[in-house]
């Protein structure tokens, strides 16, 4: 049983999202998680105000499903099948925030520095989560989907407008990495 209570391997997730990928194809179904944005505002009568909200919501609730299981999947996880060791964060990672002054989290994954509640509710930290918020938003639309809706069952459906997308994800993700995060922190 000790195995439960460690990640699963790349490979072991990889497989798992193919066999899930494969079986929404056969269904005929796409996966993103943005799209839930979307029916959300629909279920709530955003459809009474803007046209695109105006769809067959009832269609979706297969990936709002799918959303309310990651959330309770994630929920277990952390609280019931983790043995409390967190998450060993590359070196060379540790070494890069350090240099722009940003501790090293302590077994998780976000430093309490980006991330923590402290620094979410300073000027800076508030204007970043806002602005992060609307540009991932404001992308995600614009883009017509977003990363996991992309880049697993875009490219799963060799469809071309996600190539191109995920190939813009990495670029903005490397130039936010190593030109714009130094020059905030």
């Amino acid at each position: 049983m000790d195995f439960i209570f460690k990640p699963f391997p790349w490979y072991v997730s990889g497989v798992l999202i193919g066999a899930v990928m494969l079986l929404l194809i056969y269904m005929g179904r796409n996966f993103g998680m943005s799209s839930n944005l979307r029916t959300m505002c629909a279920v709530l009568g955003s459809g009474k105000f803007a046209g695109f909200f105006r769809f067959d919501w009832k269609a979706q609730r297969w990936n709002l499903a799918v959303v309310l299981g990651a959330m309770i999947g994630g929920f277990i996880t952390v609280h019931f099948l983790s043995d409390g060791s967190g998450v060993d964060l590359n070196p060379d990672t540790v070494a890069q925030l350090a240099r722009m002054n940003i501790d090293a989290p302590q077994g998780r994954l976000l430093p309490d520095a980006l991330f923590g509640m402290e620094q979410a509710l300073t000027p800076k930290g508030l204007l970043i989560l806002l602005g992060g918020g609307f540009l991932v938003g404001f992308g995600a639309r614009y883009a017509g989907g977003c990363t996991s809706g992309h880049a697993i069952s875009g490219i799963s459906n060799l469809q071309l407008p996600s190539v191109i997308a995920v190939i813009g994800f990495f670029i903005g993700g490397l130039l936010m990495s190593h030109l714009i995060l130094p020059l905030i922190f």
